[in-house]
């Protein structure tokens, strides 16, 4: 893994408060990732990453946690975790898994379509998830029969 400074901010007084890094991670199969860091009050942040081949989400989600610990090192100041938050390191709220998680989503979107919004979109806010993986979780929900199916079979 390479770290190195690409431009920072600094307040009246000369101190740093905000410094970007450029991240690079190279693997021994030829994967490569290339990574935009933010560090702002001892938080870090990612604003861009190319990766070649394409990243899982799932590997998107474990990046932060791969490059946080280099960049405290090289940046000087280590992240303060807030205190509701120090056991936790997820960036969304963490949501049942199988048919409690597919019984709360069929809940959720069928209070959203009783309320008259998106029920897609409250399924999104609900478990933290994008557009497509909301969308999967409603999909499953429905094969289970907690929803009723999309589509008349003819």
């Amino acid at each position: 893994m390479s770290v190195w400074p690409a431009w920072e901010v600094r307040e009246n007084e000369g101190a740093v408060t905000t410094a970007w890094f450029d991240v690079r991670l190279e693997f021994g199969d030829g994967a490569r990732v290339d990574a935009l860091a933010v560090v702002s009050q001892g938080r870090v942040r990612l604003e861009d990453v190319r990766a070649q081949p394409a990243l899982s989400l799932d590997d998107l989600a474990v990046l932060a946690d791969w490059i946080e610990d280099p960049l405290a090192e090289v940046s000087g100041a280590g992240p303060e975790p807030e205190p509701e938050a120090a056991g936790s390191r997820r960036a969304r709220p963490a949501w049942p898994r199988g048919v409690e998680g597919r019984r709360l989503v069929a809940q959720e979107y069928r209070t959203a379509q009783e309320r008259g919004v998106d029920p897609v979109l409250a399924v999104m806010c609900a478990t933290g998830h994008s557009r497509r993986k909301s969308l999967r979780l409603i999909a499953q929900a429905r094969d289970a029969g907690y929803l009723t199916p999309r589509h008349a079979r003819r």
